[in-house]
C-alpha cells in the first residue's frame, strides 16, 4: 500500500466563514487524496495510509451537526486499521481535533487549536508541526489562504517530509467564493510532481490573485498617455494594432484592446468603457510582453 506521508493543516476562518486544508508531501498528487472540504461543514485531512472514506464521511457527518471531535471518533470505531491513519478536523463552528495512529511512522504527530490542527507523518522532527503552528498565530492579518500557505512554507523550511519533496495542495472553500460565484471553491490548486512543490504552490496562488483579484478604484491606471503608448506598441507586436502609438485611447486602440486583454483573460481587471485597467495587470502585461 502506498503511503501518503505528509504534513498538513486543516483551518476555520470565522471572519470569512472559510474553510480550508493546506499539505505537502514526498508523494505524487497528494491532493487527490488528502485533503477534502465543504463550505458550512468543515475540512478534513486524511493521511498515513489514509482512508479516503474519512473525507465525505466526516464532512457529512459535521455538516450534520457533530462536532470534530465526535466525528473523529465515529471515523476511527469501525476502522480496524486506525493505527495506522493520521487525520485532521475542523468542523463548522471551528472546532477541532487531531489524531496519529500508534503505527504511524515516526517522527509522527499533532497538535489543534481554536480553528486549526496540524499533523504530520515521516517528519524531520517535531520542529515542523512546531513552526506551522508559530506562522500561523503569527500571521493574523492575513487571509486564510495565505495564512495556510506560510504555515506549510514554514513547516517546509523546518524540514518536512524528511524523505524529499514531490506535491502539495491548497483547497478552501467558502459559500459562492468559487468562479462567477457558481461554486464553493475559492481556491483549489495541486502541484502533483515537482522539485519544490511549496514554492511552485505559492507561485499559483499569486497568479490567482493576479487573475482574479480586484484593485481599489483609486488603484486602477487610466488609459492615456505613456502607459496606452506602451500597451499600443505590446499589441502591433502581436498583430491587434495597427495605428499609430500616440497614447490616446480611441476606437481602434479600444478595439484592439478588447482583443488583447481577451486572449489574456484579464477581462474582469480592465473596465473598457471607462480606459481603466488594474495596476497588477499593467505591470505584468508590460513585464511580460514589453
Amino acid at each position: 500500500m502506498l503511503h501518503p506521508s505528509t504534513f498538513s493543516i486543516v483551518m476555520y476562518d470565522a471572519k470569512e466563514k472559510a474553510w480550508g486544508i493546506v499539505v505537502a508531501s514526498k508523494f505524487l498528487a497528494v491532493g487527490s487524496v488528502v485533503p477534502w472540504a465543504r463550505a458550512n461543514a468543515g475540512a478534513v485531512a486524511t493521511q498515513s495510509f489514509a482512508n479516503t472514506t474519512y473525507g465525505n464521511r466526516g464532512l457529512t457527518l459535521m455538516e450534520a451537526g457533530h462536532s470534530a471531535e465526535e466525528t473523529l471518533a465515529l471515523l476511527l470505531d469501525d476502522d480496524p486499521e486506525r493505527e495506522l491513519r493520521q487525520v485532521g478536523l475542523v468542523d463548522a463552528q471551528g472546532r477541532s481535533a487531531t489524531y496519529t495512529g500508534s503505527s504511524c511512522f515516526v517522527w509522527a504527530g499533532g497538535l489543534s487549536g481554536d480553528g486549526f490542527a496540524i499533523q504530520g507523518n515521516i517528519l524531520a522532527g517535531e520542529q515542523v508541526i512546531l513552526a506551522m503552528e508559530a506562522s500561523l498565530r503569527e500571521n493574523t492579518e492575513k487571509t486564510i489562504i495565505w495564512r495556510l500557505y506560510n504555515a506549510l512554507l514554514a513547516g517546509d523550511q523546518a524540514g518536512g517530509d524528511r524523505r524529499g519533496k514531490q506535491s502539495a495542495a491548497i483547497l478552501v472553500v467558502k459559500s459562492q467564493a468559487g468562479y462567477a460565484g457558481f461554486n464553493d471553491r475559492w481556491v483549489d490548486y495541486r502541484v502533483d510532481d515537482h522539485h519544490e512543490p511549496v514554492k511552485r504552490l505559492g507561485e499559483l496562488l499569486n497568479l490567482h490573485e493576479l487573475y482574479f483579484g480586484k484593485s481599489p478604484l483609486e488603484e486602477r491606471v487610466r488609459l492615456v498617455g505613456e502607459p496606452l503608448r506602451q500597451l499600443q506598441d505590446i499589441m502591433a507586436k502581436f498583430g491587434y494594432y495597427r495605428g499609430r502609438f500616440h497614447g490616446e485611447y480611441d476606437a481602434p486602440t479600444q478595439t484592439a484592446l478588447r482583443a488583447f486583454i481577451g486572449n489574456e483573460n484579464f477581462e474582469d481587471r480592465t473596465n473598457f468603457d471607462a480606459g481603466l485597467i488594474d495596476r497588477p495587470v499593467l505591470e505584468h502585461l508590460l513585464s511580460r510582453f514589453g
